[in-house]
């Protein structure tokens, strides 16, 4: 269902006995909302808007919201933690911020629960190698990576080699998609039983740099990743890295798959397998 389509959203709840909603509906790449900020706003913002108003409608008064750290901006301290001041450097961590807003506004005047909950770097795929990323087009780092390291896309484009970090590229906390599921579990189960609306960081506190990534992708694919050296994209910060201690105490929650090598190794195995499929697809239908 589109969000923007209000009256299919009202059909869907009238139809479905529904409890609560997981929000993870939203445009997300850094570089494309400079480039069409009304196209974020719109999506992100307004039509979230037709949701919480759909859910108003059906007495439905629980969300639990994937929101985002681009909502912090350019770090003042790492690793951040939730009192870290919200200044967005991009329409997409811009238009998140908004919705958190707003989720505060309708709790106070309509008696919305709701938590945020803000994602660091989703990465990695299903263990079981059902599920893995596959964007199109593909701007997320660990798949490029891999995809230039097998020929199956262009050499890896690293945008920015003169950050103040340790080589220079820029650092990020990865977070592997098994423990950002676990956790959106846990948060749904802590609003049922508390009612609490807050925010929450999901990250694992560790950074590794774009170059540390690369060579790790090296070493599990044993293949190497060819690469051009960009400038920095705008609206990207140097580092970012969570201070996730709150989500742990609320939700006795812990990133236990978030290592760089369970990462990478997941979503190779996953890519590897993927591969093999669509070149016997192709070989079939030859």
């Amino acid at each position: 269902m589109d969000l923007a389509d209000r009256v299919g959203l009202q059909a869907v709840f009238q139809e479905f006995r529904i409890g609560a909603v997981l929000h993870f509906a939203a445009f997300a790449y850094v570089g494309e909302s400079m480039r069409a900020p009304a196209e974020y706003f719109r999506n992100n913002v307004v039509n979230t808007l037709n949701l919480l108003d759909a859910m108003r409608d059906a007495n439905i008064n629980q969300i639990v919201f994937s929101s985002t750290c681009a909502t912090y901006g350019v770090p003042e301290w790492t690793p951040m933690t939730e009192q870290h001041p919200q200044k967005p450097v991009n329409p997409c961590g811009e238009s998140k911020l908004m919705v958190e807003r707003v989720l505060d506004w309708y709790g106070r005047a309509y008696g919305l629960q709701w938590s945020a909950l803000r994602h660091f770097n989703a990465a990695g795929a299903d263990p079981h190698e059902q599920l893995g990323e596959a964007h199109e087009p593909e701007t997320h780092l660990i798949p490029l990576a891999i995809e230039a390291a097998c020929g199956d896309g262009p050499e890896l484009q690293v945008f920015g080699t003169d950050y103040q970090t340790p080589d220079g590229t820029a650092v990020r906390d990865y977070i592997h998609v098994s423990d950002l599921a676990s956790a959106h579990v846990s948060t749904l189960e802590r609003l049922a039983r508390t009612g609490k609306s807050d925010a929450l960081n999901l990250g694992t506190g560790r950074g590794h740099s774009v170059r540390e990534v690369i060579e790790k992708v090296e070493q599990v694919t044993k293949r190497k990743v060819p690469l051009k050296n960009c400038p920095r994209r705008s609206g990207d910060p140097a580092v970012l890295v969570a201070d996730a201690s709150y989500a742990g105490r609320e939700l006795g929650w812990v990133a236990k798959h978030s290592s760089l090598d369970e990462i990478i190794e997941t979503a190779w195995r996953w890519h590897s397998r993927s591969r093999t499929t669509v070149q016997q697809s192709g070989q079939g239908s030859a």
